[in-house]
């Protein structure tokens, strides 16, 4: 069973006033699931601004272009032939100093019920400010929507729903199998469903068809990596490694996945020495994939408890050489990689 996530408050809220049909005037969107958000935006674009509306009622704007002034205007002017008026407004920063803030705060105390305005981080951390008077004021009037991975139970009625619009089935244990090969992210799953969709040939989605043409996610490539370690394939190993170096794979940035990885297989191990079951495992690690556990307690029945531990040891050894000894980055994983065949 994968790990599951508290649901977030203000989608929660968020998704309870589009069904009430009383969405607020303040809301702030954040998060991984781009997807998700940008779905969200949508619907409350069509559910504020009827066709047509949005000519004069839809507002979008750029934080880094964007003059106070601008949107004080834009908040002011009421709809045209309209009840509400949409604002967007991606990356602004809201705490950028002190007369900005002030303003911000006026702007806010007064915002007009006509208005749904929305500040959307994508490029710029989401500023967490609470205890500001100005965050306190945004707390107390708006509501903050933080788009998360979502659980694999929801992904996979979502990843089943997308491959029936095209003529496709797919079971949920494949479907773990593309979240994990190609990231738990919707944005990034939607593109490779359709190229899956696109080129399978039977009614049911394989495995095999994911592997044809799915583009795997840094994550598995090193899972699968590590995996031919422990098969003894020490070519096929390099292959990949190869491979990432051909992608232009930062060597610090695959040592940082595959140390993670070393310390999860240590963790099954462990797990498997205890005699607890993936669950367990998943819980652990807060795994948003059962597949993902599963393959891992597969994987460390093929290592015992001394190569976990070793093999932790020497990623950490190599993780400090590449940031402080001078030596090519891409010879040290190489020599990592021999390391852990050899232990």
């Amino acid at each position: 069973m994968a790990q599951k996530k508290r649901p977030d408050a203000g989608l929660i809220e968020l998704k309870k006033a589009l069904t009430e049909n009383r969405l607020g005037m303040l809301y702030l969107f954040h998060g991984e699931e781009d997807y998700l958000r940008d779905y969200y935006l949508e619907t409350i674009r069509k559910k504020l601004l009827p066709a047509g509306a949005e000519t004069f009622n839809l507002h979008v704007f750029q934080g880094k272009e964007l003059e106070l002034q601008d949107l004080e205007d834009c908040v002011d002017a009421f709809p045209m032939m309209n009840d509400r008026t949409v604002i967007i407004v991606y990356d602004y920063d809201l705490y950028k100093n002190e007369e900005r803030r002030d303003k911000l705060e006026a702007m806010l105390q007064d915002l007009p019920d006509y208005v749904c305005l929305i500040f959307v981080y994508d490029l710029l951390p989401f500023p967490a400010k609470g205890n500001t008077k100005l965050g306190k004021l945004i707390k107390k009037i708006g509501i903050t929507v933080e788009f998360q991975p979502q659980q694999q139970s929801d992904l996979n009625a979502w990843i089943r729903r997308h491959f029936k619009a095209l003529g496709k089935e797919i079971d949920n244990s494949t479907a773990e199998y593309l979240t994990f090969l190609c990231g738990g992210l919707m944005t990034g799953l939607d593109g490779e469903i359709e190229k899956i969709g696109s080129y399978a040939k039977g009614a049911k989605i394989t495995k095999e068809d994911i592997d044809a043409v799915a583009t795997p996610v840094l994550d598995a490539q090193v899972f699968a990596m590590s995996n031919a370690i422990g098969e003894g394939n020490f070519d096929q190993a390099m292959g990949v490694l190869s491979e990432l170096y051909q992608m232009n794979e930062a060597p610090i940035k695959i040592l940082a996945v595959l140390g993670t990885q070393l310390r999860q297989m240590w963790s099954a191990r462990v797990t498997l020495e205890q005699k607890k079951g993936q669950d367990y495992l998943a819980e652990l690690w807060k795994m948003h994939s059962s597949w993902q556990a599963r393959r891992l307690m597969e994987s460390a029945r093929r290592f015992d408890l001394r190569w976990c531990r070793n093999a932790v040891a020497l990623a950490a050894e190599t993780d400090l050489a590449m940031k402080s000894s001078g030596v090519d980055s891409e010879e040290l994983l190489v020599d990592l990689l021999l390391k852990l065949a050899c232990c």
